[in-house]
């Protein structure tokens, strides 16, 4: 899609899936198939190798797993095939001692999913959440008339400071898999949605999806002291990054909001002591989240302000 963006307007929301990701884990949790406290061996035996990573390490970011190279992810069919490259790999640190943004640890807790609830990753993902939620245009596999309103992204030219079409990236294309770390299309309507549901502790129109202690736990602080994020004052729930201390990129929101970004500038936040939650959609290389910039403090001011 070319020229003004309009409603229904699709966007890779790449990184933003990870909350969603968590979102299905907590859901399993309450149904009793799992705990974010079980080692990961108990739900793919192949960890057995690394007996100590368990599910929070996997929602904290800090298990310690390595990555799959661009050869090892380009072989995948699915999520699970990529267990065996991750596992191939000396962990990067014991669990639970560091904090490093990890691919493979999202990934790992979607093909969990895949294991506790006996559904693949996108179905659960289908009937729990998005066709409950009315979430129509939210899907790892977008059919045409779909990618016919996805939004092509720019980069600002260095020479002119202008916006000029840039490559097409690699998650613009989408994967055979429903890759749990990042994957999903969505459109502003869609996601926001999703954001009401947690803002509203569980529930949207009536019908309930997380207890308000599920949402709380994955929405809380739980990284302790552990050095996390992509700026100053950033610490980590359960797949949701959260504020501890305003500042930079996350200086309007109050302390305790909670959100996460994408690859492509899209940025999520829920201010549960406003009440309000606020989505930034863009495609736009180069535009980092933790970019403390004009246009994010304005988009927020005006979010803010109403």
């Amino acid at each position: 899609a070319t020229g003004a963006v309009k409603k229904d307007s699709l966007f890779w929301i790449a990184s933003m899936t990870k909350p969603v990701a968590g979102t299905a884990i907590l859901m399993l949790q309450e149904e009793g198939k799992l705990s974010v406290d079980d080692p990961v061996a108990k739900h793919i035996p192949a960890f057995s190798k690394y007996p100590a990573i368990t599910l929070k390490h996997l929602l904290m970011h800090s298990s310690g797993l390595a990555e799959a190279t661009p050869a090892e992810w380009a072989a995948a069919r699915e999520l699970g095939d990529l267990i065996p490259a991750y596992l191939a790999k000396p962990l990067q640190f014991a669990p639970g001692s560091q904090w490093k943004y990890c691919q493979s640890g999202i990934n790992t807790l979607g093909h969990i999913v895949e294991v506790a609830s006996g559904l693949p990753f996108e179905k659960f993902l289908d009937q729990r959440l998005f066709r409950p939620l009315g979430m129509k245009d939210t899907t790892f596999f977008p059919t045409a008339k779909q990618k016919a309103r996805l939004v092509r992204p720019v980069r600002q030219d260095k020479a002119t400071g202008k916006l000029v079409p840039a490559e097409l990236p690699a998650g613009f294309d989408p994967e055979p898999f429903p890759a749990a770390n990042g994957g999903l299309f969505s459109t502003a309507a869609d996601y926001l949605r999703f954001q009401r549901m947690i803002l509203n502790e569980g529930t949207l129109d009536g019908k309930r999806y997380l207890k308000p202690e599920s949402v709380k736990q994955m929405t809380s602080l739980q990284s302790g002291d552990l050095k996390t994020g992509f700026t100053p004052g950033h610490g980590w729930g359960l797949a949701w990054c959260v504020v501890r201390e305003p500042q930079g990129v996350t200086k309007l929101l109050s302390p305790g909001s909670h959100g996460h970004g994408g690859a492509y500038g899209t940025q999520a936040w829920i201010d549960p002591k406003r009440g309000v939650a606020l989505l930034l959609l863009v495609q736009r290389a180069g535009f980092a989240n933790s970019d403390d910039s004009p246009v994010r403090h304005a988009f927020q001011q005006a979010a803010l302000s109403q």
